[in-house]
């Protein structure tokens, strides 16, 4: 990989920062809802421990962001780029949610559009693994342009394998929002 999978990115109302250890509390704040995963493969992320392996997981990626409102620079929620394939020249985004507060008000279509536009400098295809059960989610992919392309169980970091949705976005069919 010649790409950084963790840089600053940033529009007038959001701002995606490398996350960091010392996130955590504030990160868990938001997750620790367990509204935030009604509809996530892992129902019981807003519990503390099994939120310390997701937080783990998403260390180790070393492409996780936290999410940050620039208007009262709370935090909002946690993304990632993940799994680079090197050989079919593509990355996963995903592990994304946000607190309940930030639903409805464009957020995601925003953290998605400066994700994609970024990575799409260095890699002609985006996948996203969303859970089969996850309608919410699978209609904001939608929105964006995604394109269901397969069905397959995926084992989150350090979690059972779920049914998921893999989504594709080709950078031939972005519209660089």
């Amino acid at each position: 990989m010649t790409f950084s999978i963790q840089p600053i990115l940033e529009n007038d109302h959001i701002i995606l920062y490398p996350l960091r250890e010392s996130d955590f509390e504030e990160l868990y704040a938001v997750a620790s809802d367990s509204k935030v995963w009604e509809q996530h493969p892992n129902k019981d992320r807003w519990k503390r421990e099994i939120f310390q392996n997701f937080f783990k997981g998403a260390m180790e990626s070393k492409g996780a962001f936290k999410i940050i409102d620039k208007s009262n620079g709370k935090t909002i929620g946690c993304t990632r780029y993940y799994d680079y394939n090197e050989a079919e020249n593509f990355i996963l985004i995903g592990y994304t949610f946000y607190g309940t507060d930030s639903w409805g008000k464009g957020i995601n279509s925003m953290v998605k559009k400066l994700m994609l536009n970024y990575i799409f400098q260095f890699v002609p295809t985006v996948h996203f693994h969303v859970g089969a059960n996850n309608l919410r989610s699978q209609i904001a992919i939608g929105r964006l342009g995604a394109e269901k392309i397969a069905e397959e169980d995926v084992a989150y970091f350090g979690e059972a394998p779920k049914l998921n949705f893999i989504y594709e976005i080709k950078k031939e069919h972005w519209a660089f929002g």
